[in-house]
């Protein structure tokens, strides 16, 4: 992609106009409108809670637990939201692409976009919700938007990824549906990590290898309770606490390399 483009005036007043537009074609025609950006998240925590916590006694060793929870599931709610919106994007933006000569790459961000002011608003929900619960304010929560940007670089990179590749192949979308499913219950979003720590201490470092993993647990343990465990407190090796890091750097930089060859072609594929 030309940096001198991608932040050239024209391109951020179109990125802004498409945001503007996707947010509200989201709620358009529903009841309740964008009191569902709330209601989705808080509805899944509720289910989870009442299951995981209240009947099979998950996260009593966890000081907070149901803030810890509320934060896991919106995390997890804002990644497969902005995945699944940024995989569609060049598709669902098919005519527009056709008749107007822009960046293609302002579709998939503007469609990602909606998902991140999504996740803000629940974010405020987490907040006030954790100080109810006796959660104190600290320095930490300042760290909080690191992991946050590194949750959506990597949403971002693969929404580029696969979003290209669905252009050609509309099975992805599918697909990525399945992948999503299984991914759930690989990151420890109902489940503490010392749950499978007192089974397998390897098991457990291999789940905070996963970017996904690695960028929630940090959240919760900036924002929520330092007895978190996290990549960074609980693998030894160096190179191995950064790895998620670095995966998230290389997802990105081959799919805008993907993304920027296909994009010559999106408007005969499609």
């Amino acid at each position: 992609m030309d940096i001198p483009k991608v932040f050239n005036k024209k391109n951020r007043i179109l990125l802004a106009e498409l945001t503007k537009t996707d947010f509200k074609l989201r709620y358009q025609g529903s009841v309740l409108g964008y009191l569902w950006a709330l209601l989705r998240p808080l509805m899944m925590f509720a289910i989870l809670y009442m299951v995981f916590a209240k009947l099979l006694k998950f996260g009593n060793d966890i000081p907070h637990y149901p803030v810890y929870l509320l934060c896991g599931t919106t995390m997890w709610s804002f990644f497969t939201e902005c995945t699944s919106q940024g995989i569609q994007a060049i598709v669902v933006r098919g005519d527009l692409i056709r008749k107007i000569s822009f960046p293609k790459y302002i579709v998939v961000v503007s469609a990602t976009l909606t998902a991140v002011i999504n996740m803000l608003i629940n974010l405020v929900v987490v907040i006030i919700f954790a100080l109810i619960n006796g959660v104190e304010p600290s320095w930490t929560w300042l760290l909080v938007p690191l992991s946050l940007l590194e949750l959506y670089i990597l949403s971002l990179g693969i929404s580029f990824l696969l979003g290209a590749i669905n252009v050609r192949y509309r099975d992805i979308t599918s697909i990525w549906d399945v992948i999503i499913q299984a991914l759930f219950y690989a990151v420890p979003i109902i489940y503490p990590i010392s749950m499978v720590a007192s089974s397998s201490i390897v098991a457990a470092k291999v789940l905070l290898l996963n970017p996904i993993a690695q960028a929630i647990q940090d959240i919760r343990h900036n924002l929520i309770t330092p007895e978190t465990i996290t990549t960074w407190n609980y693998v030894d090796n160096s190179f191995l606490q950064i790895l998620p890091i670095i995966l998230i750097i290389i997802v990105m930089i081959l799919a805008a390399l993907y993304f920027r060859k296909k994009s010559k072609f999106f408007a005969e594929e499609i």
